[in-house]
């Protein structure tokens, strides 16, 4: 595996470990429609501010949301890069499964 494939699973892994949470998967389910304040955010999936900043800064860290700051306000949106980057790896494993699938070797 060269390096590039090494980071490009290890930023999968993360991303999907993101998303691997209910709450997380519905807040990208909303920014899906376009970027957010954080206080439509907190009223859509009637949660506390500051648990929704901790599943938001888990998003953060892994790519798959960016911030803007204005005034007072965090506007949140997606990557749509860190996204399409996910789909590709997952993409790539799918095809080498279809690829080299009908080549497993049973042990037993």
């Amino acid at each position: 595996m060269t390096e590039t494939q090494q980071q490009d699973l290890t930023s999968a892994l993360l991303r999907l470990r993101a998303l691997g949470d209910e709450r997380r998967l519905r807040i990208v389910q909303l920014l899906a429609r376009g970027e957010r304040c954080v206080c439509e955010l907190a009223a859509d999936l009637r949660v506390a501010q500051p648990l929704l900043s901790f599943h938001l800064k888990t998003l953060k860290e892994s790519g798959l949301v960016r911030v803007r700051r204005d005034g007072r306000w965090m506007h949140y949106s997606l990557d749509p890069q860190a996204l399409e980057d996910l789909g590709s790896v997952l993409g790539d494993l799918a095809e080498e499964h279809r690829a080299k699938g009908a080549l497993a070797v049973r042990c037993c």
